[in-house]
């Protein structure tokens, strides 16, 4: 045989054998290539909770104009601000530089800047009661029991603690047939059903006067 028809030979059988070799092996070992396996994913749990306590100082605010002790309170880090009338009229602070604080709770002291900071306040022309008249008012007669003693409360007050569907009529006390229309401004003088009188259902009279009269 002839060198050059043994050269082609061979030539063929490598081609040959290239061919059966299996795809995607670099070295002849056959399968597939290996690809690395992705790594596991670890998820992270965060659980809710509290707002850490933050402690600041709150001052001393009392005689302080409403408007002037609010800015102060929150400059000192205490956003959570209200305020009720110290005589217990059940008025609104509707305009803060029109009044003054006669009482705060929490007191002058350090205090969680979480805590609601509640002043007691008068007009600038009234006189700070002895007693916050008005400090946990609100607190509403449930249907069965005694009747209160509403004698010199707002009117605005004495409705407030009955039930809504009560049926309720307010008149002038002085007999001159004046229409109540500010209840905060009018004081109970007389009431029927009278204090101590079992509540069921009954409908709630009362006579008033303003603030400055005498019953």
């Amino acid at each position: 045989m002839h060198r050059t028809t043994v050269t082609a030979a061979v030539a063929v059988l490598c081609l040959g054998l290239a061919a059966c070799q299996p795809s995607g092996s670099a070295d002849g070992s056959g399968g597939s290539p290996t690809k690395a396996a992705p790594e596991p994913s670890v998820a992270t749990e965060t659980t809710p909770g509290p707002a850490p306590a933050r402690t600041a100082t709150l001052p001393d605010l009392v005689g302080k104009g409403l408007q002037s002790a609010q800015d102060a309170a929150q400059a000192a880090g205490f956003r959570l601000l209200r305020s009720h009338d110290a005589l217990g009229r059940g008025r609104m602070q509707a305009l803060d530089r029109n009044w003054k604080v006669c009482t705060q709770t929490p007191g002058p002291g350090a205090a969680d800047t979480r805590t609601t900071v509640d002043f007691g306040a008068v007009k600038l022309s009234e006189t700070c009661p002895d007693k916050d008249a008005g400090a946990g008012s609100g607190t509403s007669v449930a249907p069965g029991s005694a009747m209160p003693d509403l004698r010199d409360k707002s009117v605005k007050v004495a409705r407030r603690a009955f039930d809504i569907g009560t049926s309720i009529t307010v008149k002038d006390a002085s007999g001159r047939g004046r229409m109540v229309l500010v209840e905060s401004n009018w004081k109970v003088c007389r009431q029927d059903p009278a204090a101590g009188t079992k509540l069921d259902g009954q409908p709630v009279t009362l006579e008033a006067v303003k603030f400055q009269e005498n019953c």
